[in-house]
């Protein structure tokens, strides 16, 4: 006779059986030992300071100093009013860009000393007032209440900078590196960051002209690369492509900066221009031809395509393709001040011996 099943027995609901428990407590099996050959041994030190550069790489350095000295001057203000930097309180920031934009100082300005107060926060693990409401409330009642206009500096169009480069000594190595400088930093639409940062291996000739590589720029600090087209100009003295290559032929530049310091004697150094030395130049050329030299820089060269390709009237796809511009709101700008007169809605009013109309 078949004996009956053994009866099942239920767990209890909600509980764990103390043999599972027991076995989720303990430590996994060990793994088979490895050798040291087969593991990259990165110190703790060293692991440190490599998160250290890392999180330095994440703002470029000029953005560094900015906040350096946002924070010095946010240090000050509390010695001189009697209240505690580190850890701030809402209200001490709110007083501070209150104080602040008396002064006269941008909101763009204060946005970035906001930054800076941040930041010093989170490094010291503490609790930052940046966002808080007395804080938000404050800046947006500056924004809304600032009325200056941005200081914005002239573009130099396509005449003015055949202009300039007529001014240029062509015979002498500062007058090739400052033509080039200007022709190229025209036609790429580049930033003067963006220029001083070229290196030789970032250009590549082609029948066309030339492909330049902007490694890094500020709509790419991530670093991923763009690239931009700079075609040739055959039969004039203004090409840009031609122009770069005289100079890094005569100067001997075959890797590294293609934009350097020039010493005493012509002679040729090892270190790149400086973002303002690009603003001197401009300057210098501007004062040259008779432009207001206050009103001209290094974003001249930028702003200069963009007026002068919209007045030429190029497709704004194809400008942003040269300008590398993530928003088109900006070049639209451009190409409503080209446009702002024509088709006018005053267009015919106002003639000399225009019939006039009955009330």
């Amino acid at each position: 006779m078949a004996r009956p099943p053994p009866a099942v027995r239920r767990r209890p609901r909600g509980k764990i059986p103390a043999k599972s428990v027991i076995a989720r407590l303990s430590p996994p099996p060990a793994r088979p030992a490895v050798s040291p050959r087969q593991v990259p041994v990165v110190s703790l030190d060293e692991a440190l300071d490599a998160a250290a550069g890392y999180a330095k790489a994440s703002r470029s350095a000029a953005t560094w100093r900015a906040y350096e000295s946002d924070w010095k001057l946010f240090q000050r203000w509390c010695e001189a009013v009697d209240c505690v930097p580190l850890p701030a309180t809402p209200h001490t920031v709110a007083l501070f860009l209150a104080a602040e934009a008396t002064l006269g100082r941008a909101p763009p300005t204060l946005g970035r000393r906001l930054a800076a107060i941040r930041l010093m926060h989170v490094g010291a693990r503490l609790a930052s007032p940046h966002d808080a409401i007395e804080v938000d409330e404050v800046l947006r009642g500056i924004r809304r209440t600032f009325k200056r206009p941005s200081a914005q500096k002239s573009p130099a169009v396509d005449e003015e900078i055949k202009r300039m480069v007529d001014a240029v000594e062509p015979q002498t190595l500062r007058g090739l590196r400052d033509r080039a400088l200007v022709l190229l930093g025209f036609a790429g639409a580049f930033r003067r960051s963006e220029l001083v940062a070229l290196d030789a291996d970032h250009l590549t000739q082609r029948d066309e002209g030339l492909s330049v590589l902007i490694a890094s720029s500020k709509t790419d600090q991530e670093g991923l690369g763009q690239i931009v087209a700079i075609p040739r100009v055959s039969g004039s003295s203004y090409c840009p492509v031609r122009a770069v290559l005289d100079w890094m032929i005569v100067a001997g530049i075959q890797s590294g900066p293609v934009f350097r310091r020039l010493y005493r004697g012509d002679t040729v150094g090892k270190t790149r221009l400086s973002p303002q030395s690009v603003a001197l130049i401009i300057k210098d050329l501007a004062g040259k031809v008779g432009l207001d030299v206050t009103r001209y820089a290094g974003h001249s060269l930028r702003s200069g395509f963009l007026t002068s390709a919209a007045k030429n009237r190029a497709s704004i796809f194809k400008m942003a393709d040269q300008s590398r511009h993530k928003s088109l709101d900006v070049l639209r700008a451009y190409v409503r001040n080209e446009e702002r007169f024509e088709d006018h809605a005053a267009e015919g009013l106002l003639q000399p011996n225009s019939p006039a109309r009955r009330p």
